[in-house]
Order: structure tokens, then sequence, then C-alpha cells
């Protein structure tokens, strides 16, 4: 992989990678390419103050995606867009325009079809009378890789940006005891937690990490501080069964702390 600004997970990411031949490069500058992907071709790059050249046989540019709203008349009925190109909605998703409303990726909504349902179940539910809108709600992610990576609510970056302070708990998936069993030791779980002990944010990677992150998830929708998810019985030899664990490993907050 290479770019100039990518996301990684490091640790166990960056291992389960390296242990099947994918090698990483971070920070990296393309300089040129040369060849036609599916053929023969070869990617230069600069990784700091070293320039090499990749040879391969197939080139993959995911560079993300743009709406597709140019050229179909929104500006005629008076529907607005932002500056990528995105439709203008309020949180109740009603466009510039009286009576029209946009869901989905169109409108800037979170690239998931699990955001565009419930952003149809949001204008349904208003024109039948209710008050809803996509203000504070959660939208998950689940992305199906080997193993799987799952997360819902603030990362640490997030809640550095927001001036959140936030204690952050880990636990390596070798520490779970479903895990020993399947041999499906690579990943983690990691939790964010406030000084209230509200549960902000939570991420795992590694075996059914998208139901695990759902318990989490749940307990979050419910307003439940971690503890209720520290000390819930949870059956024996599943993998949600780590998240007593993870919890235990909260740091405790400085108020308790001074109190000691």
């Amino acid at each position: 992989m290479a770019g100039p600004s990518p996301t990684f997970l490091t640790h166990s990411r960056r291992t389960r990678g390296g242990s099947e031949g994918i090698q990483f490069l971070l920070a990296a500058e393309i300089l040129r390419v040369r060849g036609r992907s599916g053929e023969e071709i070869g990617v230069t790059v600069r990784a700091g103050s070293a320039e090499r050249t990749i040879e391969g046989s197939d080139i993959l540019i995911a560079a993300g995606r743009t709406p597709n709203t140019d050229g179909i008349g929104l500006e005629e009925v008076g529907i607005e867009r932002d500056e990528r190109g995105y439709i203008r909605v309020n949180e109740r998703l009603e466009t510039t325009a009286p009576d029209v409303w946009a869901i989905g990726e169109c409108a800037g909504s979170p690239h998931f079809t699990h955001a565009s349902v419930d952003d149809f179940r949001i204008i349904r539910d208003n024109l039948a009378g209710e008050s809803r809108s996509t203000r504070d709600r959660l939208v998950p992610y689940c992305v199906f890789t080997d193993p799987p990576l799952a997360r819902v609510g603030l990362s640490e970056s997030e809640a550095r940006r927001r001036g959140i302070a936030v204690r952050v708990a880990r636990l390596p998936m070798s520490a779970v005891l479903r895990t020993e069993a399947t041999d499906e030791t690579k990943g983690f779980m990691k939790v964010l937690v406030d000084a209230g002990d509200s549960i902000l944010g939570f991420t795992m990677i590694g075996s059914e990490a998208g139901e695990v992150m759902t318990a989490v998830q749940t307990g979050m929708l419910a307003n439940l501080p971690y503890p209720r998810l520290r000390d819930a019985v949870i059956a024996n030899l599943t993998v949600a069964e780590g998240l007593g664990s993870l919890f235990s490993n909260v740091p405790p907050a400085a108020k308790d702390v001074e109190n000691e």
C-alpha cells in the first residue's frame, strides 16, 4: 500500500499483513507509474529520503468516492449542494427545496447501507408526524477483512480533536479464552471511557468483531456506565466474554486517584 497519509491500525493489523506477505509503506509519496495494470507495472515511491520502485502486475487506486450529483437539475428546483457536491440537508434530512428530502450517500451520510436505512426511517417517521433527526446517532461500521475490524463511537484522535479527556483500555485478543480454542489470537479490543464512566468509543480487530461491537453499542445507546459491562455475567467461551477483562483494564478516574 502506498499513499500520502494512510490511516493505519498499528501492531496487530501490520503483523497480520506481514505474516501473509503483505508489505505496507506508510507516508509514501508516489512519484511515477509505468506500464499497464493487469500486465506489468512499476510504481516509484519516496518513503522518507529514499526512493524505490515496486514491480507488480496490477495496481488498485482507492481514492474514495464522490457524489454523482452533476447535471441532474438540482439547481433548477432550488436544491443546493455543498463544496464537495453533496446535497445540502438539515438534521431532519430536508433539502433547501420545500418538500424534498435526500437520504444516503448523496446527502453526505456515512457511506454504509445501514446509515441509509436509518435515513429512510427518519424521513418516514417525520412524514408521519414524529420528530427524528440524525443528531447524535451512533453509526458503527465493520470491515470484513481477516480478521474483521469493527468500530463505534469516537477514536482516540477524534476525542483529542474535540478536547475530550478519555481513559483508554486495551486487551489483546490472545487474552480472550475463545481465541485459544479457535486459534484466532490476532487482534485487539480497545475502549474509550470519559471521566463520568460513559463509554465513548470501541474498536476491535479480531474474530466476531462486529457482533462484539454491537454488544458495546447497545450499552452505549442505553447510556450504561462501563462498570455495568465490566461486571456483566457473559457466557463462557464466547468472544464477547473478553469485554469483562477489557473494561477491567480501564484506568481509574483522576478523582478516584486523588481520593485514595
